[in-house]
């Protein structure tokens, strides 16, 4: 279900103004689709962690609307094999960003999206409750699209800036929060690039 029909933000560019609507938990001017796999994070509980996934639906294949349907359990089990695997599966990110770094919403920042599953950071279980999930599309073997390099750095910055317990030294992998369970974003995911442009967004200036 769409919260509203916002325009979709078809690449982010390096430099692009991305702002978080402080009032209403969401990211401005980027298509908005509201999940029902969310809930009210714990009490006096704030985001301070940036969680990145990675996800292909089906396995291997980009495009279509299968993750949007995936996040507001809408995934038809007749269209492809494997979404019979998954259909029933309650889960959600915050974000994703598509190969050619369109950015989509499906959970509000202030609420807990089901990204993480069993989880842990420096010694804290339970990642969904203090973390920001963004997927990417893409595999663990196959490079990222440099449009969502770009797009993470931009968005990344935009939620530090919004959200100040968060910061681009506190960026994980589903990989690191949940070893030998998950393996996303995979050796394929460019780390020192990808932290870099974080770092270099974050020094320019971020309207909230």
């Amino acid at each position: 279900m769409l919260w509203s029909q916002l325009p979709m933000v078809a690449i982010v560019h390096e430099g692009a103004d991305l702002q978080v609507d402080l009032e209403n938990g969401r990211l401005r001017d980027v298509a908005q689709f509201a999940s029902p796999n969310c809930d009210a994070r714990p009490p006096g509980v704030e985001a301070d962690l940036i969680v990145v996934h990675g996800i292909s639906l089906p396995p291997g294949e980009f495009g279509g609307p299968w993750i949007d349907r995936l996040f507001t359990n809408e995934l038809p089990i007749d269209a492809h094999p494997y979404f019979a695997e998954v259909a029933e599966m309650r889960v959600s990110a915050h974000l994703a960003i598509k190969r050619d770094g369109a950015i989509t919403q499906y959970v509000k920042f202030t609420e807990r999206a089901w990204h993480s599953g069993k989880s842990s950071f420096n010694g804290r279980e339970g990642c969904n409750d203090f973390s920001i999930g963004i997927e990417l599309e893409g595999t663990d073997t196959l490079a990222y699209d440099a449009a969502q390099y770009h797009a993470l750095a931009e968005l990344i910055a935009a939620l530090c800036t919004a959200y100040p317990r968060l910061s681009p030294d506190r960026v994980v992998g589903h990989s690191d929060i949940s070893p030998g369970r998950k393996t996303d974003p995979g050796p394929a995911f460019d780390w020192p690039h990808a932290l870099g442009l974080i770092a270099k967004a974050c020094t320019r200036p971020h309207r909230t």
